[in-house]
């Protein structure tokens, strides 16, 4: 494979990886705004909102782990996605068909297992790119992802409008969203047979070949190029993590360079011998055995306890308020699925604002400052819903009365600036009495008390 076929195959790889990180998200978005009514359709209790939306991160939690190892294993990461697409699009037809609450929960369920092959990707991600490279790589895959959290509840302004049959099934507003993924996922199967390659692993020596054709362009000596070049490949062979023989103290990262010169050309033999204190080679552990007590005792250090809790915490406040909401807006404000629709959407908009406040925030402030900032924003909000959201009645008093204060603060301090210029406080004044005018008008139907306009349906409900 010539250099050329390889950037084009590179390409074209990554688009497709990013079209499946971008379904994912459209498919989180396209759902969630029409599923509690679509469950109220099929008599589901309230509890069984919180067991579908489980199910599907459940049985992703569970397969990832397998298609990681199948990745592993076979290096096929094509075949692996290609098999988990199946289960995304039987899983979202399964969805589309509706009989029961228990099809819509295995449905779920199904199409979950296709996000295990994220886990394979990602792999794929680390073998095909440069270490340099691979923060952009892997943050450009979870932007896809964040963007099709923001389109996706747009689709629902089309989706609702469906009404007609295909067969024996309905296509409506909350049977549309399972038959519209699923097309998507199988056209997403064609793209991946077609611009997804199962790119060998990216060879050190040809990022260090290119890196080395840099320097000769900038007019680097040939000779300290090629003293760097076998510098960098003793170095390719040597562990990140060093055993106490070769180290002299345990899990030390080595800097050494490779037996038989130091910095000044002298031997330095000595350094691959054990240090005094070791013990004899016989009674020490096997090196696997150590790098396998390292990496487990890696995720047992405080900083990472403490980082691996708020990942736990902030996307269970996450999940937990996105399950409540729907139930809570159609019950206090009778929205529907173009008001949740926008409601997400508007809400998909915060969340790329809020990624791009972060990544600003993290260029000038150290990443434990950023923490404690997201904290604190979290404290302010989980505060501010424990008052407000837990009785919402109590709540659109507590609106009212902020309104009438706030009009009674800004009215002094318009007219009270503004006593020698009678025209432009009192024009302020009737501009407001004509917007309100204009809003009477467009909403005097709705001004009716919740019971009278229940009663006044009624008869034609009937009819």
């Amino acid at each position: 494979m010539n250099a050329m076929d390889y950037r084009r195959k590179k390409k074209f790889t990554f688009f497709t990886i990013g079209l499946i990180f971008l379904l994912s998200g459209v498919e989180y978005a396209v759902i969630l705004p029409t599923i509690w009514r679509y469950l109220q359709t099929l008599e589901a209790a309230p509890y069984f909102l919180g067991l579908v939306l489980s199910a599907f991160s459940l049985s992703g939690l569970l397969t990832g782990p397998l298609f990681g190892y199948w990745s592993d294993q076979s290096g096929a990461t094509k075949k692996i996605i290609l098999f988990a697409n199946c289960f995304e699009m039987i899983g979202n037809f399964m969805y589309f068909m509706g009989y029961s609450k228990w099809l819509l929960l295995s449905s779920r369920l199904v199409a979950g297992i296709g996000t295990g092959a994220g886990s394979s990707i990602f792999g794929f991600l680390t073998r095909s790119t440069s270490p340099k490279d691979r923060a952009t790589a892997f943050a450009a895959v979870m932007a896809c992802r964040q963007a099709g959290l923001l389109i996706g509840p747009a689709f629902n302004i089309f989706l609702r409008l469906c009404d007609f049959n295909v067969g024996p099934f309905v296509v409506n507003k909350y049977t549309a969203p399972g038959l519209f993924m699923c097309l998507m996922w199988t056209l997403l199967q064609v793209a991946v047979i077609l611009m997804y390659w199962d790119l060998p692993p990216l060879e050190k020596g040809k990022a260090r070949q290119s890196l080395t054709g840099q320097r000769r362009e900038e007019g680097n000596d040939q000779g300290v190029v090629e003293e760097e070049e076998e510098d960098d490949d003793g170095d390719e062979e040597k562990p990140l993590m060093a055993s106490q023989e070769a180290g002299g103290s345990y899990g030390a990262v080595v800097a050494s360079k490779p037996p038989g010169r130091d910095s000044s050309g002298a031997s330095n033999a000595t350094l691959s011998s054990p240090p005094p204190s070791a013990e004899p080679p016989e009674s020490q552990a096997p090196c696997g055995s150590v790098k396998t007590v390292s990496r487990y005792r890696e995720f047992l250090r405080e900083e990472v306890v403490v980082l691996l809790a708020a990942q736990f915490i902030t996307l269970f406040n996450q999940t937990a308020l996105e399950t409540m909401v729907t139930p809570m807006t159609q019950r206090y404000f009778s929205y529907g699925e173009l008001e949740n629709s926008v409601m997400y959407c508007l809400c998909g908009v915060e969340v790329i604002a809020g990624f791009l406040f972060v990544r600003w925030l993290s260029q000038r402030v150290a990443d434990r400052v950023v923490l404690a900032i997201g904290l604190t924003i979290c404290n302010i909000s989980g505060v501010w819903c424990l008052v407000f959201l837990a009785n919402p009645l109590g709540f659109s008093q507590g609106v009212r009365r902020s309104v009438g204060g706030l009009a009674t603060i800004l009215g002094p301090l318009w007219a009270g600036g503004l006593t020698e210029n009678m025209y432009i406080m009192l024009g302020m004044m009737m501009a407001l009495l004509a917007l309100l005018t204009m809003m009477l008008a467009f909403s005097y139907s709705r001004l009716v008390p919740p019971a009278t306009e229940e009663e006044v349906e009624a008869p034609d409900n009937c009819g």
